[in-house]
């Protein structure tokens, strides 16, 4: 089972952290507030591979800074002091 995860591990290619801080960017600084992979893809300052575009987007999402909904891709990390103390100190609901 080891060596089996270990050869599925090696044939799958990681992005690399410029990569990463791209599309980071690239999302970030979008003037539109949904975007598609396609239209991602067009905004890109260098191409980038489908299939690596798709684990760098799996990531931001898992880490809570972009939104995937049927319309499309959102950035929705926000590093406002103010929001993040409100955030902690607010009452739940």
């Amino acid at each position: 089972m080891l060596k089996q995860i270990q050869k599925q591990a090696k044939l799958q290619h990681s992005p690399t952290l410029n990569t990463v801080i791209m599309v980071e960017n690239t999302l970030k600084n979008m003037s539109e507030s949904i975007t598609t992979i396609a239209q991602l893809k067009t905004k890109l300052p260098k191409q980038i591979n489908h299939n690596t575009l798709k684990i760098i987007l799996e990531y931001l999402e898992e880490s809570n800074k972009i939104a995937v909904s049927i319309r499309g891709i959102s950035w929705i990390h926000n590093t406002n002091s103010n929001l993040q103390n409100a955030i902690k100190e607010g009452l739940e609901l």
